[in-house]
């Protein structure tokens, strides 16, 4: 590689490194000033606490009891047999049946 792209990359990989260095200091300080002033530790989140795609919050859906899901359960039963008793598909035209002379009418 020529000088002048060689130079700026060992300059970036310099400041990579000491910005880590720095940043791991920073947070060893903050974890010993939590310490003597016995405030929470910021933590990293462990796998498994509750956030990112699985976690909901607020958003989550509450939890039913066992009587609201057998009512949710019959209701459902309930639809579903009024809509088995009603004629619909493709045999079932309603309104848009086409009329039949009045005279061909079976008896």
């Amino acid at each position: 590689m020529p000088d002048w792209v060689q130079i700026p990359v060992l300059v970036l990989i310099v400041l990579l490194v000491v910005g880590s260095w720095v940043f791991k200091l920073k947070r060893k300080f903050d974890r010993r000033r939590a310490r003597r002033q016995g405030q929470a530790v910021p933590v990293a989140v462990q796998h498994g606490q509750g956030r990112g795609a699985d976690y909901l919050g607020p958003y989550a859906p509450q939890q039913q009891t066992q009587q609201q899901t057998q009512q949710q359960t019959q209701q459902q039963t309930q639809q579903r047999t009024q809509e088995a008793q009603q004629p619909s598909g493709a045999d079932f035209l309603g309104a848009y049946a086409p009329q039949q002379p009045q005279g061909n009418r079976p008896a």
